[in-house]
């Protein structure tokens, strides 16, 4: 085994050594025709990648871990990616629990750099175990698939694939009523003395509720419009209010909006000069930035504003006493998707029948063009609403 001494680099800039590149690596197909022109690892990585360009969390997600083993595999074990083993992905898993030395392999105090800056790096610390086990996945479906593309032999992953049955995971990432209220209580009590304070504090709130209440995705929450919400009479001759969301895979869903979420949203709008309800194919972002732009906001900037509340509302926690410490940190870990897991957690504590919160979280898809799915839908709404409320 050769370690090569070579900071690392992002897949777009790096360059392998000829011997290193995988173009003769033991794991190569040698019978077949290969379905893909890729000559070496690197290009046949890119391959791959080029499936999911359009899904970007998708893409960044799988390019970091199949960036992060290919840099492994040749600084670090001196071998192409097509020559790994079974044996020595066992090795790579316990390198992801602590990868060293610390000073090549993690950026220093965990910072994000950007790509090109050269103290980028591909860690910002261990992996915790999920995290472990969601890296061997994504490497597991990139092998499998550059297996069926001809251009690796085997799959050296396959053998480490579970068969025994494993009790049902359990959601474990979501605030309990307590920490929920603590957290409700944080916003309600935040400063807003000043335009920009009020804007921020309103913003907050918002955001909140759309994804408690709704359930939404963050990236539902940046890609989707005001203009989605619109009305519709039921069977009995109510006017109720839903949320139309293009989401994940391209998917759309009805939400339920809920006499509480439109009582929010009219506030919101009130309060950054709007009509009180939206019109059909509006184009004003669900959450707007702070001022006069309506320029979308990215969901690295919701996130840094879920965070943000989380945070502080872990400082109050802590500021009470010793005895809120194990409380506090665990608001410190909570970002914007445990407010969905929240929010089905909740609505399944509070009875709401199970097919219910499965269609209102989109985990199946929904058509709204059956009069028989418009009155499960209707009944869908008015359990939503009466069972699933945030109350400020």
């Amino acid at each position: 085994m050769t370690t090569l001494l070579l900071p690392p680099q992002p897949i777009e800039t790096l360059t392998i050594p000829p011997e290193l590149d995988g173009s003769a690596g033991k794991n190569r197909a040698k019978n077949g025709i290969a379905q893909i022109a890729a000559h070496n690892d690197l290009d046949a990585i890119r391959a791959w990648l080029a499936r999911f360009v359009d899904t970007k969390t998708t893409f960044d997600n799988y390019r970091k871990e199949a960036e992060r083993l290919l840099l492994w595999s040749v600084l670090q074990m001196g071998k192409p990616l097509s020559s790994l083993t079974h044996e020595d992905l066992l090795v790579y898993r316990h390198f992801l629990a602590d990868p060293q030395p610390s000073a090549r392999w993690t950026a220093s105090g965990g910072r994000k750099h950007p790509r090109g800056d050269p103290r980028w790096r591909p860690f910002y610390g261990p992996l915790a175990s999920a995290s472990q086990r969601q890296a061997m996945v994504i490497l597991n479906v990139m092998f499998a698939w550059l297996v069926q593309a001809g251009y690796l032999a085997g799959n050296p992953l396959s053998l480490a694939r579970q068969r025994a049955r494993h009790a049902k995971p359990r959601i474990t990432r979501y605030l309990s009523p307590e920490l929920w209220l603590e957290v409700k209580t944080y916003i309600q009590g935040m400063p807003n003395s000043t335009d920009r304070e009020r804007e921020h504090c309103a913003r907050v709130r918002w955001l909140f509720t759309l994804l408690y209440l709704g359930g939404l995705r963050i990236t539902e929450v940046s890609e989707n419009t005001m203009g989605r919400f619109f009305r519709r009479r039921d069977a009995n001759g109510e006017d109720l209010w839903w949320l139309e969301v293009l989401g994940k895979g391209g998917k759309e869903r009805l939400v339920p909006a809920t006499s509480e979420m439109m009582t929010e949203l009219s506030a919101y709008r009130r309060e950054r000069g709007l009509p009180a309800l939206p019109s059909r194919d509006e184009d004003t972002p669900l959450v707007l930035p702070i001022g006069q732009s309506r320029t979308p906001l990215t969901r690295a900037a919701l996130h840094r504003i879920v965070k943000q509340v989380f945070s502080g509302a872990a400082q109050a926690l802590r500021a009470r006493g010793g005895e809120f410490t194990s409380r506090a940190d665990v608001l410190e870990q909570a970002s914007a998707h445990w407010l969905r897991h929240s929010a089905g957690s909740h609505m399944a504590d509070q009875q709401v029948d199970l097919r219910l919160v499965r269609d209102n979280l989109g985990h199946t898809s929904l058509t709204t063009t059956s009069q028989y799915l418009h009155v499960d839908d209707d009944r869908r709404h008015r359990e939503t609403d009466a069972k699933h409320r945030i109350g400020w």
